[in-house]
């Protein structure tokens, strides 16, 4: 039986790479990249010399009859993202519900990933959270940012640099001044950045920046906690 590993890649901090997930790696027949040249310099540096292929959002529904075909032919592939565990808010969703319907095993090798690291350093409830992802860029996004301000529990949000300041400022306006979120910037990387505090003092700070810039994940606590 062929198997599909889903294998997550470091977030920022190459030391985060796994032995198990290296030695995943170096054993597979071939390896789908969300991007084939951020991968490469993954694999170069942990000295993996393996055949890659692209696998991302906008050809995964092309690319998984591709995959299902080396699985069927017996060849074990390893899936990954640019960053993270693949299929969580990351291409690899369609993939792997493919691999089980046709009878192949999945197995993941876990490793570092944003939604959690912002959970764990944002010190607010863990105990039962949203994770909402990426918002949609236009239809819904609203809808979405005023759902989270009326959640009675955490939500974790990904955001992009350039609209960190809007997100903030719209569920401001749904949230008040008084909610606990705090964002978490470039986590594991050199310039980690974790400003936690109540909204209406965080928008400020963002606010008067001059630029933005990394990869961004916003932890937003529920609607009636307090400190």
């Amino acid at each position: 039986m062929a198997t599909l590993y889903l294998v997550a890649t470091p977030i920022g901090n190459l030391s985060d790479f796994s032995t198990r997930a290296v030695e995943t790696l170096q054993s597979v027949d071939q390896i789908a990249c969300e991007d084939t040249r951020t991968s490469g310099v993954l694999l170069q540096h942990f000295q993996i010399d393996k055949p890659t292929f692209s696998f991302h959002q906008h050809n995964e529904h092309q690319k998984v009859k591709h995959l299902m075909n080396l699985l069927g032919s017996g060849l074990n592939i390893a899936l990954i993202s640019d960053a993270g565990m693949p299929a969580i808010s990351d291409p690899g969703f369609l993939a792997t519900r493919e691999a089980h319907q046709n009878g192949h095993q999945v197995i993941a090798i876990p490793g570092p990933d944003a939604v959690s690291t912002a959970l764990a350093v944002s010190g607010l409830p863990s105990d039962r959270f949203i994770f909402e992802g990426f918002l949609p860029p236009k239809k819904g996004r609203q809808t979405r940012i005023q759902e989270i301000a009326e959640s009675e529990i955490t939500s974790v949000v990904y955001e992009s640099p350039h609209k960190l300041v809007r997100f903030l400022e719209k569920l401001h306006e749904y949230a008040g001044n008084d909610r606990w979120v705090c964002v978490a910037r470039e986590l594991t990387k050199k310039f980690e950045e974790t400003d936690r505090a109540q909204l209406g003092d965080l928008l400020s700070r963002w606010k008067e920046k001059s630029s933005i810039k990394g990869e961004i994940a916003i932890v937003i606590a529920g609607k009636s906690y307090s400190e």
